[in-house]
């Protein structure tokens, strides 16, 4: 039991700190449902389909990873490091543009702007997924599918509030740098 609570708990920490870009947008996204486009379920369905498609991607990734050595696995952290090291520079130098109110019609959109949006996942994922047993890798999948419908309920509260979604535009722009770099430096601790 206390092996499924740290798998669980794992899973949901990965999920928050790689997704924090993602609850802004989705935020972003059930503002703009105010004004009729796109609607609430589009935006929820969207989400799933791109977060899917990541995890399709990631666990092909993985799948690959199987004929790296298992002490070469957590040099796969520079890829987090490396995009966490890139996002901080680029906010200290400015070149950061801000975030603009993002306009998706349709499902279709909505994937595409979920999967623009977790691409960087793609860096974290599969070294996770690699390291796990196929049951706690599906433990896991579970978990962050359960985070998808927590994230869009949150961020459906959060979309109601203009002062929040200016809020979280700003906190990200140095939040998710560290949280990337910190992800990075733990999967490289493991080597």
């Amino acid at each position: 039991m206390t092996h499924l609570l740290a798998i669980i708990a794992v899973a949901a920490g990965v999920y928050t700190s790689s997704n924090i870009d993602d609850l802004v947008v989705l935020t972003v996204l059930f503002l703009a449902a105010r004004t009729g486009s796109p609607r609430p379920w589009q935006i929820i369905t969207g989400q799933y389909l791109g977060f899917g498609a990541i995890i399709l991607a990631s666990a092909g990734i993985a799948g690959g990873l199987v004929f790296v050595p298992d002490r070469w696995i957590g040099l796969a952290g520079a890829v987090p490091l490396a995009i966490g090291i890139w996002a901080l520079v680029r906010t200290i130098r400015g070149h950061g543009e801000p975030k603009q109110l993002i306009v998706a019609n349709g499902v279709l959109a909505v994937a595409g702007i979920a999967i623009a949006a977790g691409a960087d996942d793609i860096g974290v994922y599969p070294p996770l997924l690699r390291t796990l047993s196929p049951l706690d890798a599906l433990t896991t999948l579970v978990v962050m599918f359960v985070g998808v419908a927590v994230w869009c309920l949150l961020a459906w509260r959060l979309g109601t509030h203009k002062r929040v979604v200016a809020l979280l535009g700003r906190v990200e722009t140095w939040l998710v740098p560290a949280v990337f770099i910190l992800v990075g430096a733990v999967i490289l601790s493991r080597v």
